[in-house]
């Protein structure tokens, strides 16, 4: 069980994180949803002891990380890359985790076997440092390396991130299945609703660091009101661009200007026999409108 109370992180004047009370059930397999900059990352960034929050506190199974480290051994997670030893191959790095978790390299190897089809033959095997592989493959790695020692609670940060269509498919049945088989405790952030909708067993979401919504979500039934939640959003967005077009609008004008030997005028261009005009919007180089004159007329002008 995961319990939140009281948890405030600001990065400036920017509430990252503002949550009264949370509890996070055992068996849960949390959806936390929300728009770029909703507190998704710094939530989880926060419950794993990476940030240190203004107030409040964290419990993972009665232990607050910030007091003891024995909640590590409970844990998986993959928030990025930078949780990789990235100067190993795979099986360098696989072989690493094992042996810091009291693994034999054969039931390493046998653990492994449960990622084949994920793992589609494209990360083990390939002589490659995890820094040299694809953006996806690294992000198999990761979430292989967070289930690999089957804790009881994972966290994942955007897995769907990076994987062609065929892996995130896979994806979602690793993870039911990893749950069922484990009773384990997941929380996964994604910006794919459809996938978190389809694996999820609760979802919250997150707006400007609060929970505005925690939601059941027994056969998907929380997909209408997220639906409705984010085209609410997306249409409070279309109406902010079209004010800020509007008043941009409003604010431009067009002047038109003559040059004569770098001398610049608003008088008509008869005042001023060779001359280049140019159009300037506000705010913007000149732009060459008409030249009404031959180069040798010209002399000097404008540089451009």
């Amino acid at each position: 069980m995961i319990k939140i109370e009281n948890l405030k992180k600001n990065f400036g004047e920017t509430i990252a994180c503002d949550i009264d009370q949370f509890t996070i059930n055992d068996g849960d397999i949390l959806g936390l949803v929300g728009n770029n900059g909703a507190g998704k990352t710094t939530l989880f960034r926060l419950l794993l002891d990476l940030l240190k929050p203004d107030d409040g506190s964290v419990w993972i199974d009665s232990v607050n990380p910030m007091e003891s480290e024995a909640w590590k051994q409970h844990v998986g997670a993959y928030i990025d890359e930078g949780f990789l030893i990235d100067f190993l191959t795979p099986e360098e790095y696989f072989a690493f985790l094992g042996k810091i978790s009291g693994m034999t390299q054969t039931e390493v190897d046998e653990r492994l076997k449960d990622f084949e089809q994920f793992a589609a033959g494209e990360v083990f095997g390939q002589k490659k440092l995890i820094r040299n592989l694809s953006a996806g493959n690294k992000q198999k790695v990761g979430i292989i390396s967070a289930l690999f020692r089957r804790p009881q609670t994972v966290i994942l940060d955007e897995p769907f991130n990076f994987l062609d269509p065929s892996s995130q498919l896979v994806l979602k049945h690793v993870l039911t299945d990893y749950a069922r088989e484990t009773g384990a405790t997941l929380l996964i952030s994604s910006h794919n609703l459809q996938h978190t909708v389809d694996i999820s067993t609760r979802i919250a979401l997150l707006e400007h660091g609060v929970i505005i919504r925690d939601l059941p979500n027994q056969a998907a039934s929380a997909a209408a009101e997220l639906e409705e939640y984010f085209s609410g959003e997306v249409e409070k967005e279309e109406k902010k661009e079209e004010v800020k077009i509007e008043e941009e609008s409003s604010s431009s004008e067009i002047t038109e200007y003559h040059y004569y030997n770098n001398k610049r005028s608003r008088l008509a261009p008869f005042f001023y026999p060779p001359k280049l005009s140019y159009i300037i919007d506000s705010g913007s180089t000149p732009r060459l409108s008409s030249i009404e004159t031959t180069a040798a007329d010209i002399g000097p002008g404008p540089h451009m």
